[in-house]
């Protein structure tokens, strides 16, 4: 055990999660977060193999799609299996290593998520409105530099706030008050002064999320624009259907990161950060395939084609 009263410096951290709870709720929480688990990764696996099989969705936007569910996949998978395993066993420990990696993990992929969503975005507006140049403009090549910016801008800033968390010895209180490793929890915990790190990940936070929501709220003035100077109500109906899904995904995602990493710590607490972190981690990459398939005629299609090649086989 590590004897924080002399100061010796943490090397393991116990991830709090809902210890606190009874063993029936416990037992409740995991059979309810092992089935959405099951969910997300069924839908987003699904989606995944048929936008990368299904040779009539081969357009940028079941390409971006396809790449938003494997990001959703990695995501849930870096934090939600070692929550259900918590919440069967007793011990809660994790090395300074695991959590190092997860919060790496975590960084990375949510960060390409942010970039990809606004890729997205803008995707949709070269569609609705410029569609003649639609083909050349966002080319296969075009798409895999975007998606591969995407990746890159995440890994990237993965490392500096990885830095930023962990560049100071902790030998406070090794207690997490979440189910994985949240940075702005983590660094509350080092030995130093925390506001530098904290305002850092702030700042890298405002870029992050509002660089692309700029992008994302530019494209979706413009397409509004281009809608609303249509005079077929037909065309308007299925533009905005089309768009609704991406607008509903990127609220969901958007709206829990930003309180979890723009949020002053004072307005920070476990009753407080748990739903929101549940929101980004499981309930968003659950929702997404969902959002997606249920609004989308071709998705559908491409579902029940899958599922039937699937029961013939």
């Amino acid at each position: 055990m590590v004897d924080l009263r002399n100061g010796t410096t943490v090397a393991e951290f116990i991830l709090v999660g809902f210890e606190q709870s009874s063993s029936s709720t416990r037992a409740l929480l995991f059979a309810l977060f092992l089935a959405l688990y099951s969910l997300a990764m069924a839908m987003n696996g699904l989606i995944i193999f048929i936008t990368w099989t299904d040779p009539r969705l081969n357009s940028p936007m079941y390409f971006f799609l396809g790449h938003l569910s494997f990001l959703d996949v990695c995501f849930i998978t870096t934090t939600i299996p070692q929550m259900l395993i918590h919440l069967v066993v007793k011990n809660h420990i994790v090395s300074f290593a695991s959590c190092l990696t997860q919060m790496y993990l975590v960084f990375g992929v949510g960060v390409a998520e942010c970039i990809l969503l606004a890729f997205m975005a803008y995707d949709r507006y070269v569609a609705i409105c410029h569609p003649l140049s639609y083909a050349q403009i966002m080319s296969r090549q075009v798409c895999v530099k975007l998606v591969s910016t995407a990746w890159f801008f995440g890994l990237i800033n993965g490392i500096l706030l990885d830095y930023m968390t962990f560049r100071g010895p902790f030998c406070r209180d090794n207690h997490i008050e979440n189910f994985f490793c949240e940075a702005p929890i983590v660094i509350t915990l080092s030995c130093g002064d925390p506001q530098f790190s904290l305002k850092t990940i702030f700042a890298d936070a405002v870029v992050v999320l509002l660089s692309p929501m700029v992008l994302i709220v530019i494209s979706y003035a413009r397409i509004l624009a281009s809608i609303l100077g249509r005079a077929s109500s037909s065309g308007r109906g299925k533009t905005f259907s089309t768009c609704a899904s991406h607008l509903t995904v990127v609220i969901f995602f958007y709206t829990s990161a930003m309180f979890s990493y723009m949020n002053p710590r004072s307005t920070h607490g476990p009753d407080k950060d748990k739903p929101f972190s549940l929101l980004y981690t499981i309930i968003t990459p659950m929702c997404n395939p969902i959002i997606y398939s249920f609004r989308n005629k071709e998705m559908k299609g491409a579902m029940v084609r899958a599922l039937g090649r699937t029961s013939l086989a």
